[in-house]
């Protein structure tokens, strides 16, 4: 049987009343920008939601196009301060104007650490006795100067826009410290004042802070790594066959319909059907398999994916934005930049986390000044100023989501959201559909049997049963039409297909009325036979799914159709189980194929579901969930949908329709139950990496700013301990791409 066809990967079209886009975010700092944008945002008329995402520097936004249009959102941005413009299908690399900052960034930091050396020297002589490095004070004044007001000219215009905005961030916070140690000491040069100068401090901490930008904007680069690497996968060109001649074509140029030629070690440019040719492709890319797929005439092969051994000929059938590639990178793109629900706190605390450290150090000052005077007192304000850190609280979540759907990604696992990401951990009970998901979902035609009333050869109930599913999408009904191909029998014409969900198909074949499907469908065309019922049973109680065939009020036959049971799902079932989920087993077949299928994979009896429409798997859901469980369904079938869409997870496996995938939540691109899993373990370790990233942002905070405010800690290890902070929450995300799926 061929392969299914490509799938869809991204959520269905917005409605007329709700539109989404998704913005690139330049200027932002810290946790405090992102929190206005936000709150900005969401104030205006139309704007139904907005995420602003710091780690990936992108806004998710769903708006009325009725009441408020894009250019409207993109003026709310800059009139908060910041840059903004609409992100296209192919910014998930990095922009030139991305390149441009950050090598502006980089220069900064050289010449601020050449210039900076000097003073940290000569601070670092002043707590070692046998080093005497002092420098003269015009020399302190000429290396600092640069740096406060050249290199550290980001702060400036950055606290500029934040309070143009009317919101204090990050950058106030240091442009305010280095200033004050900065004029302060400037004033003891002028004025004579006896007293220390803090000239070395001021220029350290600026060096230090960028230090920590230039080590975050690496580290959060690694974290989206994941869309870069598929996106570097897409080939760029492609040999095309047009009038019988080869062309070398930008693949951008690959229309659907055109033949295209793909020879060994190349990769194939555009998704297609196989023409001629057989080949071995390496499809790890999109399963995280690393085995290769044997793939003949009438297979599905993927963009990106590499032939690794036979030359072939296929027809394109989906080029650009509409390749699985694509839309998978546009499915992790919106992934990595949604929020979870346990980022809300943290939200909610960088939004006023600015203003209340500025009050602490006022607070801190004024105490100072009354106890020790005023040297002590700007020097311990300094350093609360300089030591709080928003960043760290807003690239605790974002960042652990970016890493962790990444490496789902790498792994063949689709996730579609922090939200889901983070629910996945609470699952209580585990619902499967059968065909597809237990079992390999790709079923054969074991047994033809001739009823004794119609006298009708086996040979030609098979085509007759075949002429029928042909106009059918079912895998049971595939495997028909796959037997009568391969038996070569001659499938008369047929037209006029009536599908009956959970029963079977119905249609004209040479004028006549030919329905094949279950016993209920039999039922209802009259044509159940005592001798029939039996040798059906025979059939079921081997695990078989049996196909009854009948035509004008006659019953003509029985196909008996086998699914075999993966290999992988019973170690799978018994883990899931071992993980304290309840494992369910939903199927449309009937309860004796049922209870064979569960007994070889370890499914009590009480929990097995047989005989079950569509509509049916939904309401099976929802009685679970109002006995309390947090239920995921896993299916992959375009009469899993309602289920999938119920379900507190939906996971929808690689061998799905694209209804299936469109409402789930997890999109598992190898169709086995061990994928299932993996994506639990992987939530559960994103989930880990988050609590401990808020841990620390919190404690970081907690701890240190009282400690700066009493003295403990001095501006320029307040400004070490800054640049450090978010470098080591980003790093400790980076751990989840060890995680083993």
């Amino acid at each position: 049987m061929a392969n299914p066809a490509p799938r869809e990967l991204v959520p269905p079209a917005s409605t007329e009343a709700r539109e989404r886009i998704q913005l690139e975010i330049t200027g932002m700092t810290c946790a405090a920008c992102s929190a206005r944008i936000e709150r900005q945002l969401g104030k205006a008329a139309g704007v139904l939601q907005a995420n602003v995402n710091l780690a990936s520097e992108k806004a998710q936004v769903e708006f009325d196009p009725g009441e408020i249009g894009v250019d409207g959102i993109l003026r709310i941005v800059e009139k908060t301060g910041y840059g903004a413009s609409v992100a296209t299908p192919h910014s998930s690399g990095e922009r030139e104007d991305q390149r441009l900052a950050w090598r502006r960034l980089r220069i900064a930091f050289l010449v601020g650490s050449v210039l900076t050396l000097p003073l940290l020297l000569q601070m670092i002589s002043e707590f070692v006795p046998s080093l005497t490095f002092a420098l003269p004070v015009g020399v302190q004044i000429a290396l600092s100067t640069p740096v406060q007001w050249v290199v550290g000219w980001r702060f400036y215009r950055g606290a500029y826009h934040a309070l143009r905005g009317g919101a204090p961030n990050m950058d106030v916070l240091v442009a305010l410290g280095t200033t004050s140690a900065y004029l302060f000491s400037l004033a003891v040069v002028i004025f004579r004042i006896p007293t220390g100068l803090y000239f070395d401090a001021a220029a350290v901490i600026t060096t230090l802070i960028l230090m920590g930008k230039v080590l975050e904007h690496r580290a959060k680069a690694q974290a989206s790594r994941a869309v870069r690497a598929l996106m570097k996968l897409q080939a760029k060109t492609a040999k095309v066959v047009r009038g019988g001649t080869e062309y070398d074509v930008p693949v951008e140029q690959v229309q659907v319909g055109d033949v295209v030629l793909v020879r060994p070690g190349e990769s194939v440019p555009v998704d297609g059907k196989l023409l001629s040719g057989e080949s071995n492709v390496d499809e790890s890319m999109l399963t995280g398999e690393s085995m290769p797929t044997t793939k003949s005439p009438g297979d599905w092969v993927y963009g990106a994916t590499l032939n690794k051994d036979g030359a072939f000929r296929m027809t394109a059938a989906r080029v650009g934005a509409d390749t699985a590639l694509a839309q998978i990178i546009r499915m992790v793109d919106e992934a990595q930049g949604s929020k979870a629900p346990v980022q809300q706190l943290a939200d909610r605390v960088s939004g006023i986390f600015v203003p209340i450290v500025l009050v602490i150090a006022v607070v801190t000052f004024a105490g100072w000044l009354w106890v020790a005077g005023f040297t002590h007192a700007l020097i311990s304000a300094v350093a609360v100023l300089v030591i709080a850190c928003p960043c760290s609280l807003g690239l605790a979540t974002p960042t652990a989501i970016m890493v962790g759907t990444g490496r789902g990604a790498e792994a063949g696992i689709l996730i579609k959201g922090g939200a889901a990401l983070e629910r996945v951990r609470s699952l209580t009970a585990v619902i499967l559909d059968k065909t597809g998901t237990i079992t390999q979902g790709k079923p054969v035609v074991t047994d033809v049997v001739s009823t004794e009333i119609s006298g009708m050869e086996s040979g030609r109930v098979l085509a007759l049963a075949a002429a029928v599913e042909r106009l059918s999408e079912h895998p049971l009904g595939a495997a028909i039409v796959e037997e009568a191909r391969r038996a070569e029998r001659v499938q008369p014409d047929s037209s006029e297909p009536l599908a009956l969900p959970g029963r079977g198909i119905v249609a004209q074949v040479g004028g006549e009325r030919v329905a094949v499907g279950n016993r209920l469908l039999m039922q209802d065309e009259g044509v159940i036979t005592s001798r029939a019922v039996d040798r059906a049973v025979a059939l079921e109680e081997q695990g078989k799914t049996v196909m009854w065939v009948a035509r004008r009020g006659q019953l003509l036959g029985l196909i008996a159709v086998a699914d075999a049971v993966r290999s992988t799902s019973a170690q799978a079932i018994a883990t899931m189980q071992g993980m304290g989920l309840q494992v369910y087993m939903v199927t449309g077949d009937n309860l004796r194929t049922a209870n064979v299928i569960a007994s070889h994979v370890g499914i009590a009896p009480e929990r097995i579901r047989a005989g079950v429409l569509p509509a049916d798997k939904a309401a099976i859901v929802t009685e679970l969930q109002k006995q309390g469980h947090v239920v995921g369904m896993v299916g992959d079938g375009i009469n899993d949908a309602p289920a999938l869409a119920v379900a507190d997870i939906g996971f929808a496996v690689g061998s799905g329709s694209d209804v299936a995938l469109e409402t789930a939540d997890i999109a598992l691109m190898r169709g086995d139950l061990q994928a299932v899993l993996a994506a639990i373990h992987l939530s559960r370790a994103t989930l880990a990496k988050i609590r401990q990233n808020l841990a620390w942002a919190f404690g970081y905070n907690t701890l240190g700013i009282p400690l700066a405010a009493l003295g403990f800690i001095s501006p320029v290890m307040a400004g070490a301990a800054m640049a450090l902070s978010s470098v080591s929450v980003v790093t400790n995300s980076l751990l989840l791409r060890r995680t083993r799926l």
